[in-house]
């Protein structure tokens, strides 16, 4: 007794294979626009990574060891 049989699938085993095909469609494009959302947030990263080594750059060491005034240490409302 064969497992296997040349005879054609019934309709629901049709309708149930076409929904997982579309299921399974539906699943590579939301993947594809995943990964395409990912590399462009890690593309935007890179670059806010590269502005804060910049603006880094630019700002004066905190640890320089200049005397700060103590007008600069006054609240806004004096």
């Amino acid at each position: 007794m064969s497992l296997v049989s040349n005879t054609p699938m019934p309709n629901d085993t049709d309708a149930r294979l076409e929904s997982l095909e579309i299921k399974a469609s539906y699943a590579e494009d939301l993947l594809e626009q995943l990964n395409l959302t990912v590399f462009r947030q890690q593309q935007q990263i890179d670059r806010l990574l590269e502005r804060l080594a910049e603006l880094e750059r630019r700002a004066p060491a905190a640890d320089s060891g200049a005397p700060r005034s103590l007008r600069d240490e006054l609240p806004p409302h004096y």
